[in-house]
């Protein structure tokens, strides 16, 4: 039985900055958050593209974790993408799990709403909801912010 899991992150970038660097320039995204990413490789197709496979070594609660995901869907009218898990640590604990990042404007102020949809079905009851990985999310999201902020 799928569960969702979500969260929002009021961030002071426009929804399009914000997009532009976690979908298009993954790799910078590595180089910006050295102690949540220890590496990320793209192994198959274009970086920032539909179909694109990419290869992600992170640092979640004090270990190193692997995960390879390809981005399943691009929507950039909407500043909309949704990434599938295809293999790595994850893919021990679940037998399905699903990314989906969306970047609204703010209501009524400057800046923007990151919004995180984490989609996921458990290999049994016992395995935890993935709330450190969505912490982590966020953590990146502020950190991406603060470099955008910052030009």
């Amino acid at each position: 039985m799928a569960r969702i899991l979500e969260k929002t992150v009021e961030i002071k970038s426009s929804p399009e900055k914000f997009f532009d660097l976690i979908v298009g320039k993954q790799h910078q995204v590595s180089s910006l958050c050295p102690s949540f990413i220890r590496g990320f490789e793209l192994r198959e197709g274009e970086m920032g593209q539909a179909g694109s496979i990419v290869l992600w070594r992170y640092v979640l609660d004090g270990e190193e974790k692997m995960m390879m995901e390809t981005m399943e869907s691009k929507d950039l009218e909407n500043n909309q993408v949704t990434f599938k898990v295809l293999d790595g640590d994850l893919m021990k604990e679940y037998t399905h799990f699903s990314i989906t990042l969306r970047v609204t404007s703010k209501e009524g102020g400057v800046g923007s709403v990151a919004h995180w949809h984490f989609k996921y079905a458990k290999i049994h009851k016992k395995v935890a909801d993935p709330h450190s990985l969505l912490q982590f999310a966020v953590e990146i999201s502020k950190v991406v912010d603060e470099h955008l902020s910052s030009w």
